[in-house]
């Protein structure tokens, strides 16, 4: 291309010899607002100079800063237009000079503005209701047309009027909602260069709070430490936030207000009066805000503040009780004393309409003015005087107080003024006298104060309210009348009391007689007289016709008027009568009745009544037996049933002379009936019915049941058990687990076995399976056995328990024991045998010679055996299991020591078995005793001597022999493949 072009300027060089031609590249220009380009003015041909002209016709100079000229090798000039802006358009024009001769080009060039967003926020908020106008502000040249889009559809105004595209571009939404609410895409579009753009704006929808309060009025009582708690409920898009204010103050967290996370719910500690009022919730977002109030009402409960004690005189004119108090709402005052109460009348006092109130003898008033109460008492009596109670109350609660009036008066004599006696039983004629301050007494008879210097028989008694004068008559002289005079310092009182001399009372009338078969009650009335003084019993008598009468006494009772007598033959005529019997003596008897008692018949009712028995719903139902009919009670049935139900439990029979029953089980809060029929010969008597209701069941207390904590003790209990087991296993090898170690893994107890070898006394194997040969055997066979290269004997280095060396070797290896060990060392192994719980199979030497290896003195003879130990006193063995075996004979070790103490073992008795030389015995270990050895201050006779064993009545000498006893099993082989040796 570029060789082409220049061809084509080669030609027109030529062909216009000497001409200037001037060529400006490119041709046109098109520059965007904003943009730099730049513009190459060509001359072909000679040229002195190259000046670029701006479209105003100026020749463009050099230093300007929107637009540079820059010259080349003297045939190109370069115009640069920089940041063009709409001013910049035009028709710029190249010249090129050579003397006269001149040459120009022109470029036109042309100033577009590109698609601009100058305003449209990514992000708009508007509150709802509002007319939302969607800002999108957008500059090209020429104008571009814009379109709205909502959720992937154009906006089509003509379908919504709500929406209308402004002149300016933007987006206008009357009345905004919040289904509105999303994302916009504001399109520009210039269809003369097919040039488009757009910015997406997310539109979001405020809502104005709406607030509610929970409860429009709150009451609260001040002054008990409690808290008022104000609540409202907000809601608005964004979440509003809720504050609460109080006189135009914001109410914080602090000692007196607490809110709590989202400030919707006020608390108001320790509430006082002060804290009444109203109190504003106040929603506020973005939208706006909104307030809510809130009451708050306080009341206090009631409280006295004034109340003071009263001392008044009798018979003046008046005494005026004051109380006043304090609460909101204002409190009723009411005042009492003893049953009455006094209190104004009509509606609540007011502070301009004070209430009254009088009684009907006009001698009480109580007036009320707002909070202060007076209670008025005219012409003041004695009786006036006591504790008065002022009680203060509204609707919140009350408050009491107490005051006291006190009234002075002169004294007043009480009492009944006469008294019964008879001579030799003393009397009390009592002085009840009442008086304030406290007033003196002072007996006086015949004008003389008693008791007098010849007086006897007579003494004074004084208490704070009575004086008592008693009185024991020696003859009639000293009943009359005695005087009684009490005094103080508001004056003096006399009342004169009689002694009158008692006598027996009057008979009693016989009304009635309502026989049974056995039985029959009296009914009477009282005695006419009662003598002066009181009833204490009546006595009954009752006889067959012509015989000798039968009486008994019974006590008596205030208003009593029947008594019941038994023991009655059935249709048997009786006569009774009664008399009455007070302090003084018998009175007469009454007119005597007839009556016959009834034929032999069913029982009478049983009477019943019923108490609570332990808890609730357990009853104890008793019964009083009434008559039996004339023939003895056999037994009694009793039935019981729920109301509500038709069903009867099952019947109890209960034997004769039984007079209860407990009923168990019983449904809480239901409705029982009863029926208890007594049965004789005769049959059945009626029902004794009684209904009753059980309690209520009783509310579980929160906390552990009776059966949880059971449960706790036993376990509590096991795990004590528990760890004393452990703690016998360990220290003394014994107890549970002693007995599993033992009997279920061979095992003994940990350290059983050390201790066994550091003390030098047993060490022992287990069998179950085998049971023990005790085995007496003489020197000559443990030195035949020695020779035949059996086992060597143990020293003092030897170790007491080695496994063997061959299973089928059933024999223990035999000890040989040092005459000076000897007795000790069978002692403690019978007695380690008894006491272990692992030993089952004990091999038990004794040895009696001296201590040599071989048995044998040097000169070759032997010494002599010590005397035999008696076995007659060994707890007998059980029978064996080979009966056809002979009876043994004890052998005893020689003594330690001749001349010293020796130990002196209990005897064991061998079980029945001899084979051979030996002495052997079938039975388990557990049977051989222990032998018990005590140290004893005898020396031992080592004189070879017989001893005789009475139970086998044989007698066995041994001498210079060394005497051995072993215990092998009875069978072989040994199983567990070890023996203990001692």
């Amino acid at each position: 291309m570029l060789q082409i072009r220049d061809i084509i300027w080669g030609l027109l060089f030529i062909g216009c010899a000497a001409a200037i031609q001037v060529e400006i590249i490119p041709t046109q220009g098109e520059i965007s607002v904003g943009e730099s380009k730049f513009f190459l003015c060509k001359v072909l041909g000679d040229a002195e100079d190259i000046d670029w002209y701006a479209p105003s016709g100026e020749k463009i100079l050099p230093n300007r800063p929107d637009i540079f000229v820059s010259q080349g090798d003297g045939t190109t000039s370069t115009l640069t237009i920089y940041h063009a802006n709409v001013d910049s358009a035009g028709i710029y024009k190249c010249v090129a000079k050579n003397g006269d001769k001149e040459a120009q080009a022109t470029v036109q060039v042309k100033i577009f503005q590109k698609i601009t967003f100058n305003s449209a926020p990514s992000l708009q908020e508007f509150s709802e209701g509002d007319n939302a106008d969607i800002v999108c502000d957008v500059v090209s040249s020429p104008e571009p047309t814009i379109i709205w889009n909502h959720k992937g559809a154009k906006i089509q105004t003509a379908k919504d009027v709500r929406f209308k595209i402004m002149d300016n571009g933007h987006l206008q939404i009357r009345g905004i909602k919040k289904t509105d609410e999303g994302m916009y895409n504001c399109e520009a579009r210039v269809m003369a260069r097919g040039e488009i753009d757009f910015r997406m704006i997310k539109v979001i929808v405020n809502v104005l709070p709406t607030v509610r309060a929970r409860h429009s009025e709150v009451n609260a009582t001040a002054d008990i430490g409690s808290s008022a708690l104000l609540a409202c409920d907000a809601d608005g898009f964004p979440e509003p936030t809720v504050t609460w204010t109080n006189n135009n103050i914001v109410l914080e967290t602090g000692d007196k207000y607490s809110l709590n996370e989202d400030g919707s719910e006020l608390v108001i500690k320790n509430v006082k009066k002060v804290d009444e009022g109203d109190y504003t919730c106040i929603a506020k977002n973005k939208a706006g805000e909104k307030a809510e109030e809130v009451s708050l009402n306080v009341f206090v409960q009631p409280k006295i503040t004034y109340l003071n004690n009263q001392t008044a005189s009798e018979f003046d004119e008046q005494v005026t009780l004051t109380c006043e108090a304090s609460g909101d709402p204002t409190p009723t005052i009411s005042w009492s004393f003893e049953n009455r109460v006094f209190t104004e009348e009509g509606e609540q006092a007011s502070w301009t309409r004070p209430d009254k109130y009088e009684s009907f003898d006009r001698n009480i008033v109580v007036r009320s003015h707002a909070r202060v109460s007076s209670l008025t008492l005219k012409n003041v009596q004695f009786t006036y005087a006591g504790q008065y109670l002022c009680t203060a109350s509204n609707s919140i609660g009350q408050d009491t107080q107490h005051m006291y009036l006190e009234v002075r008066y002169a004294p007043k004599i009480l009492g009944s003024v006469t008294a019964y006696t008879w001579e030799g039983n003393p009397a009390n004629i009592s002085c009840e006298v009442k008086a304030h301050p406290r007033a003196s007494v002072l007996w006086f008879r015949d004008g003389f104060q008693l008791p007098t210097a010849n007086s006897t028989g007579m003494m004074i008694y004084n208490t704070p309210t009575i004086s008592y004068l008693e009185i024991t008559p020696d003859s009639q002289n000293d009943f009359g009348s005695y005087n009684c005079t009490a005094t103080n310092v508001m004056g003096t009182e006399s009342k004169e009391f009689l002694l009158i001399q008692a006598d027996v009372p009057s008979a009693p009338e016989i009304q009635k007689v309502d026989p049974f078969s056995s039985s029959a009650v009296v009914h009477f009335e009282e005695p006419d007289s009662m003598g002066g003084v009181s009833i204490m019993k009546y006595r009954v008598e009752w006889r067959l016709p012509g015989q000798s009468w039968t009486g008994r006494e019974y006590d008596a009772k205030d208003d009593m008027t029947k008594i019941t007598i038994a023991d009655l033959k059935p249709e048997t005529t009786y006569e009774v009568k009664m008399s009455a019997i007070n302090g003084k003596g018998e009175g007469e008897s009454s007119l005597s009745s007839t009556f016959k008692t009834e034929p032999v018949r069913e029982p009478s009712a049983p009477k019943l009544e019923v108490k609570v028995h332990n808890r609730g719903n357990s009853l104890k139902v008793n019964w009083i037996k009434q008559d039996d009919g004339g023939s003895p009670i056999k037994h009694y049935l009793v039935r019981y049933k729920a109301k509500h139900v038709s069903d009867w439990k099952p019947v109890i029979r209960l034997p004769y002379g039984s007079e209860y029953v407990v009923l168990s089980g019983l449904d809480w809060n239901t409705e029982y009936e009863v029926h208890v029929v007594a049965e004789n010969q005769q049959g059945k008597s009626e029902p004794g019915i009684l209904s009753f209701r059980t309690a209520s069941e009783p509310t579980n207390i929160p906390g552990l049941g009776t059966g949880a904590i059971v449960g706790i003790l036993i376990v509590v209990f096991f795990l004590l058990l528990v760890g004393i087991d452990i703690t016998c296993y360990f220290l003394n090898k014994c107890g549970l687990l002693m007995c599993i170690a033992v009997n279920f893994c061979g095992k003994v107890g940990p350290g059983a076995k050390s201790k066994d070898m550091e003390e030098g006394k047993a060490a022992f194997t287990k069998d179950e399976s085998k049971e023990p040969i005790v085995e007496v055997r003489t020197e000559e066979e443990h030195n035949t056995n020695q020779e035949g290269g059996g086992p060597t004997e143990p020293n003092e280095t030897t170790p007491l328990t080695e496994p063997e060396p061959a299973a089928a070797d059933t024999t223990s290896t035999v000890v040989n024991l040092f005459p000076s060990t000897a007795t000790n060392s069978v002692t403690e192994s019978f007695s380690t045998a008894q006491s272990s719980p692992a030993s089952e199979s004990t091999t038990l030497t004794i040895s009696a010679s001296s201590p040599t290896k071989s048995g044998l003195l040097k000169d070759n003879t032997q010494p002599d055996v010590g005397p035999l130990v008696d076995l007659s006193d060994t707890p007998k063995v059980p029978p064996l299991s080979n009966p056809s075996l002979p009876i043994s004979e004890p052998v005893s070790p020689p003594p330690a020591n001749v001349d010293g103490p020796q130990s002196h073992c209990d005897p064991v008795k061998a079980p029945d078995s001899i084979q051979n030389k030996d002495l052997q015995v079938d039975g388990p270990t557990k049977d051989v005793p222990s032998a018990l050895c005590t140290d004893s201050t005898a020396p031992a006779q080592n004189d070879g001597k017989t001893v005789k064993d009475d139970n086998t009545k044989g007698e066995t000498e041994l001498k210079n022999a060394t005497a051995e006893v072993k215990t092998v099993p009875n069978e072989a082989p040994q199983t567990n493949g070890n023996e203990s040796k001692a």
